[in-house]
């Protein structure tokens, strides 16, 4: 057997040339080595566990309550007031929302120590919250990188959060402003791409808005919708690149996708911070926004898509717009609409207002209640920007709905205007009964009247 071989390999060695000899071996030795590099290395970025900030019910904001503070505190005129009711009133955001003890105050008290106040409220106590659970020195982090869009202070938020926790003097902390509702999924990206470089890391990643600030006392109605929509929240999240870590992490990191259409003038304005003609600063958000998101949703979806969908769904969206091209379809049926339901079992929507969750779900043509999280967390804790979609993450852990292999996809939009993606995969049991920012009301939920409308 062994000198048939010898004599069959002798005979092609005669019958090849020596260079394509040469050039065959040495791409065998660099697919060897490439395959035994890939093995050996760690490539995965666990997500070990994440909190969400629950407030204390005395920063309740019920709709009555909101009214009435509008009323008296004498910075609206009727129409004004008579509009933010009626958008209130439609907005899908419950009576349990929060705001800062500051917005309580009539006149509402807006100052740089109480924005500084909320903010280190929120975050002190999310991260000693995650790593005293954890058991986690906090000198053993590695990575620190913090989004909060509206409010960026000298020292810079990170700062605050390594003088309050003693982080090592080397740690690599990254602030990120300016970012929109989307900076917790752009934060994620970030942190992800130190991981890919630093290994054998831990990395806390921080996504808040500060919403004392940013209350606008102007008669615009673009610009009186954040007053309305916004609400105190934040998120501290854990990730990991260490091997052992794996068995201890909920989730793994499976894709993470970031669209940017800021070339198109009417997404760049869709979202703007600017003063009205009486000097008053607000964020408009202009009647496009939806339009806006639509189109940059579209664009993420045709690079995600073939990330995560079966082939035959790829192929059938392939064929749908070749037939369209070619005026061989009618055009009332328009291009097919990938069903990402094949392909991924729980949804995260950013719960920006009831309308962008109606919109987001038309356009992926899901049912209601791939949506209930989405909207279930703008009933309880209203728009919390970049951190709303670990609010609705956390509601699908106290369901109970998620399951070992399992994937979630968390769509965050933003400013700019931008649309980010992350898929997640389940990678642990998931047990429903540990204590999280739903435990104590997660019973009530979904309600009757929000699961309808």
């Amino acid at each position: 057997m062994e000198t048939t071989l010898l004599r069959s390999f002798s005979f092609l060695a005669a019958e090849l040339s020596p260079i394509f000899l040469t050039n065959f071996l040495a791409t065998t030795v660099l697919v060897i080595a490439a395959a035994v590099y890939f093995h050996f290395r760690s490539k995965g970025i666990y997500l070990i566990d994440f909190t969400c900030y629950l407030p204390p019910d005395s920063l309740r904001v019920p709709t009555s309550n909101f009214i009435e503070h509008i009323e008296i505190s004498g910075m609206h005129d009727r129409e004004s007031v008579d509009f933010q009711t009626k958008v209130l009133e439609r907005s899908g955001i419950g009576a349990e929302s929060c705001m800062p003890i500051t917005v309580h105050e009539i006149p509402p008290y807006s100052s740089l120590k109480a924005t500084r106040n909320e903010t280190e409220t929120v975050l002190f106590t999310i991260v000693k919250d995650l790593l005293s659970k954890h058991k986690i020195n906090p000198k053993s982090i590695d990575i620190l990188v913090s989004n909060c869009s509206l409010f960026s202070p000298t020292p810079s938020i990170t700062s605050m959060v390594i003088n309050k926790f003693g982080f090592r003097s080397n740690i690599k902390s990254i602030n990120l402003s300016g970012m929109g509702c989307s900076a917790g999924i752009l934060s994620i990206s970030l942190a992800k791409d130190l991981l890919k470089v630093h290994k054998n890391c831990l990395a806390l990643v921080l996504s808040m808005e500060a919403v004392t600030p940013n209350g606008y006392g102007g008669r615009m109605k673009s610009m009186l919708l954040p007053n309305i929509l916004f609400r105190m929240g934040g998120a501290a999240i854990l990730l990991s690149n260490r091997k052992q870590d794996k068995r201890i992490a909920k989730y793994e990191l499976q894709h993470l996708v970031r669209t940017h259409i800021g070339s198109d003038d009417e997404a760049y304005q869709s979202v703007f911070q600017q003063p009205d003609e009486a000097g008053h600063v607000g964020v408009s958000l202009s009647r496009a926004l939806l339009r806006v998101a639509t189109k940059a949703l579209r664009s993420n979806m045709s690079e995600l898509g073939p990330l995560v969908l079966p082939y035959s769904v790829q192929l059938r969206y392939a064929w749908s717009v070749i037939c369209m091209k070619l005026w061989f379809l009618p055009s009332k049926k328009g291009i097919y609409v990938p069903n990402f339901k094949k392909a991924l079992e729980h949804f995260c929507i950013h719960a920006g207002g009831r309308a962008v969750i109606d919109g987001i779900e038309d356009s992926l043509k899901l049912h209601k209640e791939d949506g209930e999280a989405s909207r279930m967390t703008l009933h309880r804790f209203g728009n919390t920007s970049s951190s709303s979609v670990w609010y609705e993450l956390c509601y699908l852990e106290a369901k109970g709905r998620l399951k070992k292999g399992n994937r979630v996809w968390q769509i965050a939009f933003g400013s700019g205007f931008k649309c980010n993606s992350a898929i997640w995969k389940c990678i642990s049991d998931i047990d429903p009964t540990k204590r999280n920012a739903w435990s104590d009301c997660i019973h009530f939920y979904p309600t009757q009247n929000d699961t309808l409308n």
